[in-house]
């Protein structure tokens, strides 16, 4: 029995140490709050740290000690913490197919412009020439994307470019959209 004595003496010499440091922090928690005007900034790295013990030491001991901020506002980053380990962002990825690079696009609006009369199989020859595989599906789209329509009752129809030359190629770096 003499060791289950010595294990509370310990115990009770331990408990009563944290206990005088923790009445400590507390006080100069307190002198310390008092000097400060306004609030306190915290940053996203400190709010976390105080997040997590916050909920370790749980709500009525935090309200006890909590000087920075009100309990529910540190317990509501630590929920926001929590929701932003788990809400997957990082494994979510746009859906469909990704864009052709902006040099492509540049490339296919350069050729069209210099080269009235092609249609979008000329253009695609042309770039798979220069090495650039591309659909004339996919050339339309960037046509699409610089061409003003000459009326909502006309739109462009068809795949040659050559009788909207003028109003699609001429002015298309002012005109071209931004995503």
């Amino acid at each position: 029995m003499l060791w289950a004595r010595l294990l509370a003496y310990v115990t009770g010499t331990v408990d009563q140490e944290l206990l005088l440091l923790n009445e400590y922090l507390a006080a100069e928690n307190r002198i310390l709050r008092g000097q400060i005007k306004g609030r306190l900034l915290l940053s996203d790295g400190e709010k976390v740290t105080l997040a997590e013990i916050a909920h370790r030491l749980g709500r009525k001991a935090l309200e006890e000690v909590a000087s920075t901020a009100q309990p529910e506002t540190i317990l509501g980053w630590y929920r926001r913490l929590v929701a932003n380990k788990f809400n997957g962002s990082r494994f979510r990825k746009r859906v469909g197919r990704p864009r052709i690079a902006e040099e492509i696009e540049r490339l296919v609006v350069r050729i069209a412009k210099e080269n009235s009369t092609w249609g979008y199989d000329r253009i695609i020859g042309a770039l798979a020439n220069l090495g650039h595989r591309l659909s004339d599906q996919t050339v339309g789209i960037v046509a699409m994307a610089f061409l003003p329509l000459r009326s909502a009752s006309r739109p462009f129809r068809g795949k040659t470019l050559s009788a909207h030359t003028g109003t699609f190629w001429s002015g298309w770096t002012s005109s071209r959209r931004k995503s």
